[in-house]
């Protein structure tokens, strides 16, 4: 067997403030989403560069306060841009964690939590 990558799920609760949250804001784009009818829950994936992350509004799929960690390069920039858009529920910073990484800590409108981060040295 060969695994390939891990897609997490996140619950949703309001599918305007999910895209304002993550492709306003955040800058992943949505790559599909899926209803069976019209007036039900939305399933949709989204991606920013080689991460991909699933939103459910689908009672079961998952619960909220799940939490993900989000391995990048460029975070101080990407911090920058995010600050100048001025989103008005998050301000994000950057910290120096013990483990030789910076972070960059952010949290959905449903109470997800994402970890942006980078290591500030090359790991071996």
């Amino acid at each position: 067997m060969e695994t390939h990558s891990i897609i997490p799920i996140f619950r949703m609760f309001d599918e305007g403030k999910a895209k304002q949250f993550y492709v306003e804001f955040l800058g992943f784009q949505v790559d599909w989403e899926h209803r069976f009818e019209p007036d039900l829950p939305l399933y949709l994936q989204l991606s920013k560069g080689a991460a991909k992350i699933h939103l459910s509004e689908h009672y079961g799929d998952c619960t909220p306060g799940g939490a993900i960690r989000i391995e990048t390069t460029g975070l101080e920039q990407y911090q920058r841009e995010l600050l100048e858009k001025r989103y008005p529920y998050a301000r994000p910073g950057l910290e120096s964690a013990p483990w030789g990484a910076k972070e960059l800590r952010l949290s959905d409108p449903f109470g997800n939590r994402i970890v942006f981060y980078e290591w500030e040295k090359p790991r071996s």
